[in-house]
């Protein structure tokens, strides 16, 4: 693979010779990649991405063979895998579509969880210096969040930052923060009515800033450069039932941020945007895109003004008791937009329950017998 020409300027030694710097969380931190190709886009990240372990989940055909660069800790799950680790419980994991990476959010037995996508790449920033999207990661997820109250310093966390005039000290505490959601180099992540007007677009601006996404305001959520805290919010990352078998595709990131965002603000927890920056190196096709996406360009236009109207009873304290809330509202509200939705309603109980299953020592705490 010619990473030139993804990166600009670096070559495959320039690549080899990037910075190591100090591995964070090298023992509380799984990255999550969801594939159908072999992995050499790997050997780009192994200066950051080597000293963890890696959750690869294999979509699509499980009897082809998935190539791993030498050199890294990781486990591979197929569809296979997951048939056999979660039974019939299997059907709430998405097949033939990105989706599946969710599984991997499951198994993982770590505190912390980054996922990217096979055809992102390391940027560089504005002074041409290779960029460690997992450590900018790392610094946003293990500052506080300001939903509360908007700092139009950005994030008064970071170095170089504080809090402005004017912004209260009974809450420059902040909260903790359980998403941060980073952004993109080159291919923007577009939809296909986007990607077809504006088909040579690209993101050229290196925006310095991180922010905190205010209470009460959802986003859509991009799943290849994203970095979550499992304890704090993994319930919620469900990536819905997409792909092979369903009406939709390219939902599923969108769908899980908007549980995930809504559940954030009833449990008093933060997200975070903006850096770091990836390299996105492929556009899909926008016309195979157009196919996955139509039926949710049309549903969006209910979807968002029910995640705006829902509430949460003060009765949920758990990410499981707020998912499974969630998923009675869905039933109850969103069914009437197409049948589709009580389907996925089932499936957002059934992975609640597996989640359970695979992690008994959070599902003790959700239910209060820890």
């Amino acid at each position: 693979m010619d990473y030139k020409k993804v990166t600009e300027n670096a070559t495959p030694e320039e690549t080899a010779a990037m910075p190591r710097g100090i591995p964070l969380l090298k023992d509380e931190l799984d990255i999550v990649i969801p594939t159908i190709r072999n992995l050499d886009f790997l050997e780009m990240w192994r200066p950051f991405f080597e000293p963890y372990h890696l959750i690869i989940v294999q979509d699509g055909d499980p009897s082809k063979t998935i190539n791993v660069p030498d050199g890294f800790d990781y486990e591979l799950y197929n569809r296979n895998d997951i048939n056999r680790i979660l039974g019939p419980k299997a059907s709430c994991i998405s097949f033939k579509d990105s989706a599946c990476r969710c599984f991997g959010y499951m198994v993982s037995k770590k505190k912390y969880i980054f996922t990217i996508d096979d055809d992102c790449f390391v940027g560089k920033d504005p002074s041409g210096k290779p960029i460690n999207a997992l450590e900018q990661h790392i610094k946003n997820i293990l500052s506080p969040s300001t939903p509360l109250f908007f700092n139009t310093l950005y994030d008064p966390f970071r170095e170089g930052a504080d809090f402005v005039r004017g912004y209260p000290f009974s809450l420059r505490e902040g909260v903790p923060t359980a998403v941060s959601h980073g952004l993109w180099l080159n291919i923007p992540d577009y939809d296909a009515p986007t990607q077809l007007v504006k088909p040579r677009e690209r993101n050229t601006r290196y925006v310095d800033m991180v922010l905190t996404i205010p209470k009460g305001t959802l986003f859509p959520m991009c799943g290849m450069n994203l970095a979550f805290d499992r304890h704090l919010i993994g319930p919620a990352m469900y990536f819905g039932l997409m792909g092979d078998g369903q009406p939709i595709g390219r939902y599923d990131d969108m769908w899980a941020g908007w549980c995930t965002k809504v559940i954030c603000d009833h449990l008093n927890l933060g997200v975070k945007t903006g850096l770091p920056y990836i390299f996105h190196s492929k556009a899909s096709n926008p016309f195979v895109n157009l196919k996955k996406e139509y039926k949710g360009i049309f549903w969006q236009e209910d979807i968002i003004p029910f995640f705006q109207a829902v509430t949460l009873p003060k009765e949920c304290t758990t990410v499981q008791e707020c998912y499974i809330e969630l998923s009675k509202q869905v039933k109850e509200k969103l069914s009437k937009v197409d049948p589709y939705f009580d389907k996925l309603a089932d499936a957002m109980v059934t992975w609640i329950e597996a989640w359970d299953e695979l992690n008994p020592a959070g599902a003790a705490v959700a239910n209060g017998k820890a």
